[in-house]
């Protein structure tokens, strides 16, 4: 297990998960904002994908479990992106449709940024890299953009990524709801904000 919410777990993805993976990466309305759904080729590439991500940078999309019945409903993640020339730190999520609007997205996003801030932001000679963590979100996907402005992220720049217009929402760590919130000391708050 990688993160904990109230009702999620969020673990790496193993090949055990392509079923339910595919149920959420497959479904033409869950990926309508992606240039097509995912067969069972894609979505086994996705989880050998993250695998890669965990072994290389630490981070990936992880499966988003729910901690009442165990199931696989999604994932939820961070993701080094390349961004007009810059890495940035992520966070991605995918729902499964009969579980979305019920907040899981939210819930899963929030613990990943405190994740970045909070955890990644400590490491030494890192701190720098995680300012901020942003959200690559495509305009017309009002779901995806509730999730992000709930969180506390905001809109600073639209691009032309991959070849498709995206908006970049983003979130610095001195802004984010997150030190307000933590149970941190106030020195170990300051050290965030840079």
């Amino acid at each position: 297990m990688i993160l904990e919410t109230d009702r999620l777990l969020l673990r790496e993805m193993t090949l055990s998960d392509l079923d339910a993976l595919l149920l959420v990466l497959g479904d033409a309305e869950s990926m309508r904002y992606y240039p097509k759904p995912f067969d069972c080729e894609m979505v086994q590439k996705w989880i050998d994908r993250q695998r890669r991500n965990y072994a290389q940078h630490g981070v990936g999309l992880w499966a988003m479990v729910l901690k009442a019945t165990g199931e696989v409903i999604g994932d939820c993640g961070l993701v080094w992106q390349e961004v007009e020339g810059h890495q940035e730190l992520e966070i991605g999520y995918h729902v499964r449709r009969d579980q979305q609007m019920q907040g899981y997205a939210t819930e899963a996003a929030y613990a990943c940024q405190d994740y970045a801030f909070n955890v990644l932001g400590r490491c030494v000679g890192v701190a720098r890299r995680r300012h901020r963590v942003i959200s690559l979100i495509r305009p017309e996907n009002i779901p995806s953009r509730r999730v992000a402005q709930k969180n506390g992220l905001k809109v600073v720049k639209e691009i032309l990524w991959r070849d498709i217009p995206h908006y970049i929402y983003a979130v610095q760590r001195s802004e984010s709801k997150l030190l307000a919130t933590s149970n941190l000391s106030e020195a170990e708050k300051s050290k965030f904000k840079a």
